[in-house]
């Protein structure tokens, strides 16, 4: 069954190449949803796909960006079914 991640990065997450990472390594899980710059500095990620694809992109992330991120919320939801990939949104 699919679950969507909610989840807003804040730190130094912006002009270090968040983004097109995140992008990536959904791309290369096959994470369907879409990642965006917010106007206070955070950065937003809603991503779709089983749990343990979904967890493992949070420690990929995690990982790559961890003396970057301050904190992070994250809301776990059900699969809404309504992404046909992954995607920087401006």
């Amino acid at each position: 069954m699919k679950k969507q991640v909610h989840v807003f990065y804040s730190g130094r997450v912006q002009g270090v190449g968040f983004r097109f990472t995140a992008q990536d390594i959904a791309n290369n899980l096959g994470i369907l949803g879409w990642v965006k710059n917010l106007g206070d500095g955070r950065t937003e990620i809603i991503a779709e796909a089983e749990e343990g694809l979904l967890e493992q992109f949070l420690t990929r992330i995690n990982q790559y960006f961890q003396e970057y991120i301050q904190d992070q919320e994250i809301k776990w939801l059900d699969g809404s079914g309504e992404f046909q990939e992954f995607k920087i949104k401006f």
